[in-house]
């Protein structure tokens, strides 16, 4: 693939990275296990400072697929009754903590690239007694619900793997009210990336 300047890729390109993420998520939705270069799972978890008390009651299947690479629940409070959209919602683990934080009277939102991580949170969740969370896969950055719907958007190791970052920036502040917040995880790189690896389907799919 040749590299392009950010959010300037074809039609054609679009659809290589998304089946690109695609085909890695969907093995990511049954194990995160040895999928990346950082830790996953209970440990990974762990390390990024989520509440150990909320831990142990998470299943095991549910503590597996976790491959978050921070903790968006660090960067500011969800209060009880808030909306909440979670941006690549994967197996779960974010909207099940999101689930809890916002109660009974809250409503909390994934949306998902992937079929297979779409199925495994709803296995997921159907297994806990979160009654207040809707999931829905997307095809794109568009983002399927109303303008000014969410108190809070949170995104874990997702935006990253977007090719139209602008794209999905614009829709990310078209669906917050008036003061609500983005609070997301990612990886930035501190080098430049190796010329092998720009513009890379690998690469996009990390």
């Amino acid at each position: 693939m040749p590299q392009v300047e950010a959010d300037e890729h074809s039609p054609a390109q679009l659809q290589q990275i998304r089946e690109a993420i695609r085909k890695k998520y969907a093995a990511v939705a049954v194990s995160a296990e040895g999928k990346f270069q950082y830790r996953t799972g209970k440990d990974g978890a762990e390390a990024l400072g989520y509440d150990p008390a909320v831990l142990r009651d998470f299943s095991p299947e549910l503590l597996n697929a976790f491959c978050g690479v921070g903790n968006p629940f660090a960067l500011g409070e969800i209060l009880p009754g808030s909306v909440v959209l979670d941006i690549g919602s994967g197996a779960g683990f974010d909207l099940l903590v999101a689930s809890r934080l916002a109660g009974p009277n809250g409503r909390v939102y994934g949306i998902d690239l992937t079929a297979e991580m779409i199925a495994r949170a709803r296995e997921n969740l159907a297994a806990t007694d979160a009654a207040n969370v809707s999931l829905t896969q997307v095809d794109s950055e568009a983002i399927p619900y109303a303008d000014a719907m969410f108190d809070v958007v949170i995104s874990n190791g997702v935006i990253n793997l977007s090719p139209r970052k602008s794209e999905l920036f614009k829709e990310i502040r078209r669906v917050l009210k008036a003061g609500g917040r983005l609070q997301f995880a990612d990886i930035v790189s501190e080098t430049e990336i190796p010329k092998k690896l720009v513009g890379s389907l690998e690469a996009w799919s990390q």
